[in-house]
């Protein structure tokens, strides 16, 4: 009798299963579900207005799902280095292998070690941010960076960020030498390349992570059942954290340019005052030479 009803609700099981199959990959290929407005509607951004004071404060999505994933990749980050061992392990060894990792990328771009010990902790939080925003889509939430105005906003301050440390590493003075390394009619190359550095930046955050989830919309839509989830595995884990890794990474190399560039026109200066000295020192042994 238990394997009759076993059979039975068995053969309930895989009937609904089918028929709920059916209907899944029926209405998409039958065009009673349009793949284009299901995509279009994911796409569309959500907006509403927050009320304080009698004004009208706009919020979107991307606004809302920044700060939940602000506030659990907190939690999550600050739960694997709470523990302080002389030993690491675990979350410990992990958390000091990451931050090694962004004091050798510092190390590459002839940042000093005081100077690296001011740059990780920001550039750090910034990966933690990106991190956490773009691993969200995991729970098939939004990520903000599908958002143009996310990345870009993320861009700005970055470069602003850069800008603000270089002169802080090598004065106002050498932050103006950087624009005439190596010659001074790298001025204006110098200039728009400030100008496209946080476009780059934005856009290759945004179309990485747009194109991404517009896959796995898509996926989700036409094959429901296994590959969206292994798919998932690179679009949303690796990929996000990889798009994390490279806004840091070039956002630490903006930095080095600045200092490697001001220390290179110094370094040619020195080599100049000391060349002209020799040549002065010299003339001088020769003139004294031929008075005797």
């Amino acid at each position: 009798m238990n394997l009759l009803l076993d059979a039975s609700w068995g053969a309930r099981f895989w009937e609904a299963f089918i028929g709920e199959l059916k209907n899944v990959f029926g209405g998409i290929y039958t065009g009673s579900v349009n793949i284009g407005d299901e995509i279009r509607e994911a796409i569309l951004q959500w907006k509403g207005y927050l009320s304080i004071g009698g004004n009208r404060i706009p919020i979107t999505d991307a606004i809302i799902i920044s700060w939940i994933a602000a506030f659990f990749g907190i939690l999550i980050f600050s739960t694997l280095g709470r523990k302080r061992e002389i030993h690491p392990k675990g979350g410990q060894a992990l958390m000091e292998s990451l931050i090694g990792l962004l004091f050798g990328v510092c190390k590459d771009y002839g940042l000093n070690e005081e100077q690296a010990e001011k740059v990780v902790p920001m550039v750090g939080s910034m990966g933690i941010f990106l991190i956490s925003c773009n691993l969200i889509a995991v729970f098939h939430l939004p990520p903000p960076a599908k958002n143009i105005a996310f990345p870009f906003a993320m861009a700005i301050f970055a470069i602003v960020y850069v800008i603000v440390m270089s002169i802080r590493f090598v004065g106002l003075k050498g932050f103006g030498r950087s624009f005439v390394d190596p010659k001074g009619f790298m001025v204006p190359f110098k200039i728009i390349d400030f100008i496209i550095k946080p476009i780059s930046l934005a856009l290759r955050l945004f179309g990485n992570v747009f194109g991404a989830f517009i896959l796995m919309e898509f996926v989700g839509m036409v094959l429901p059942v296994l590959l969206p989830g292994v798919l998932s595995l690179w679009f949303d884990l690796m990929d996000g954290i990889l798009q994390a890794v490279v806004f840091c990474y070039l956002t630490i190399s903006y930095i080095g340019e600045v200092v490697e560039s001001s220390h290179a026109v110094e370094e040619r200066k020195h080599e100049q005052m000391k060349l002209k000295a020799e040549k002065e020192t010299a003339a001088k042994a020769e003139e004294a030479k031929s008075a005797a």
